[in-house]
């Protein structure tokens, strides 16, 4: 059987590690939110840079149409 200090002894630290144990995970679920923002704002990014340039090359590709049948016309 345990003395009466090591008894409290062993109860402190259980409830010191489970808190412990505890502020760690929510630590890691905290984490989890910001990583998850920083994809979604990576993926939002990638996307803009694919429709710029996909409007650039449209936009580039109707001038140069445009200015062809110009010049055939009269220009």
């Amino acid at each position: 059987m345990m003395s009466h200090p090591m008894r409290y002894l062993l109860a402190g630290y259980v409830a010191v590690h489970s808190l412990m144990l505890e502020r760690l995970r929510r630590v890691d679920e905290r984490g989890e939110g910001v990583i998850s923002v920083a994809v979604a704002v990576l993926i939002i990014a990638l996307l803009g840079v694919v429709a710029y340039t996909a409007f650039k090359v449209i936009f580039d590709n109707a001038a140069n149409t445009a200015t062809d049948k110009i010049n055939q016309i009269g220009g």
